[in-house]
């Protein structure tokens, strides 16, 4: 009986030690496995912290007012088709849910809601509701009524001013972006357009006979061109060509008599989007035999949008100038 009792008591000091243990075990795995869970969610609730680091974010538009986007938006209405271009260009396509009457590129904004132009859609644009709103320098000045029923709708306005030059265009193009958490597609666009104008600029450099080039942005009577202070103009300069209107200040008016004391090299017009055959038109002007454009043939018509338009296709404006007006060199 006592080696059996002894024998028993072996047996049941084995059992509580082999339960503790197993218990021990389970504390150490469940602990573990809780650390580890506790990891994960931090590491997870990181990520998305880090993805919206961005925002909220305060930005001052181009009429000086402060404006602080809480949430990086979702959903965005344009009003003018330079800034509709821009939007695209950083991928920002899926969000548009209104657009100009005049946006008409990409090919994708046929399909977007068309919200009005100078006169905007107030009802479509607040039945809209979208998180934020680039509207004009003219919207600003004219439409202040309707901009403020939009902030109040809770609606971000974010005014975006006339633009003249590329390093205007580079502003905003990072304004945008910065208002809709692309601005590092919108440093990739802006070192794009830099880097190809140095490019042209650069090559530019071989060009050893400076060429006079007149512009027309509309046709006779009323012919208008483009002076010092416009994109044409920087372009110009930008392929070692002359303004033959270089000494006038922005869009200005001038008469087939003066343009033909001129006397340029080439000439390029920018309405062949609504009058046929814009070269045939100019050539045949009564008087204009002996400018040796003319003469010469060096007549052409290029895409107003790319010359005049301040958004990222400016830069394909100035490659095809270039092309047109020192085929020798760019082609």
């Amino acid at each position: 009986m006592k080696h059996i009792k002894q024998k028993w008591g072996i047996i049941g000091l084995v059992f509580i030690l082999f339960i503790g243990i197993v218990t021990g075990c389970g504390s150490t795995s469940e602990q573990t496995n809780g650390n580890l869970n506790d990891s994960v969610v931090e590491n997870t609730s990181g990520e998305e912290q880090s993805q919206n680091s961005a925002f909220p974010i305060t930005i001052t538009d181009d009429s000086g007012q402060e404006i602080t986007i809480e949430t990086e938006p979702e959903t965005i209405v344009s009003m003018q088709p330079s800034n509709t271009e821009i939007a695209y260009a950083l991928g920002l396509g899926d969000r548009m849910i209104g657009v100009s009457d005049y946006c008409n590129y990409p090919a994708q904004t046929a399909d977007v809601e068309k919200v009005g132009g100078q006169d905007m859609n107030a009802e479509m644009i607040l039945t809209l509701m979208p998180d934020v709103i680039f509207v004009t320098d003219y919207h600003h000045q004219n439409h202040e009524a309707l901009l403020k029923q939009y902030r109040e709708a809770g609606i971000s306005v974010i005014v975006i001013g006339s633009e003249s030059s590329f390093a205007d265009v580079y502003e905003t193009i990072e304004l945008i972006g910065k208002a809709t958490g692309t601005s590092g597609e919108a440093d990739k666009l802006v070192a794009d357009m830099k880097e190809r104008l140095l490019a042209v600029q650069e090559k530019a450099k071989q060009v050893t006979e400076e060429k006079k080039v007149w512009v027309e942005v509309s046709p006779a009577p009323d012919i208008f061109t483009t002076g010092q202070g416009t994109f044409m103009h920087e372009m110009l300069e930008s392929i070692q060509a002359e303004n033959a209107a270089g000494n006038q200040e922005g869009w200005v008016k001038l008469t087939e008599e003066e343009i033909v004391q001129l006397n340029p090299d080439v000439i390029i017009t920018t309405y062949g989007y609504y009058v046929d055959n814009p070269k045939e038109g100019v050539m045949t002007r009564s008087g204009w035999e002996e400018v040796p454009a003319i003469k010469n043939g060096n007549v052409h018509d290029v895409d107003s949008d790319t010359v005049t338009r301040p958004g990222p296709r400016l830069i394909e404006g100035v490659e095809h100038l270039a092309k047109l007006i020192y085929p020798e060199i760019f082609e």
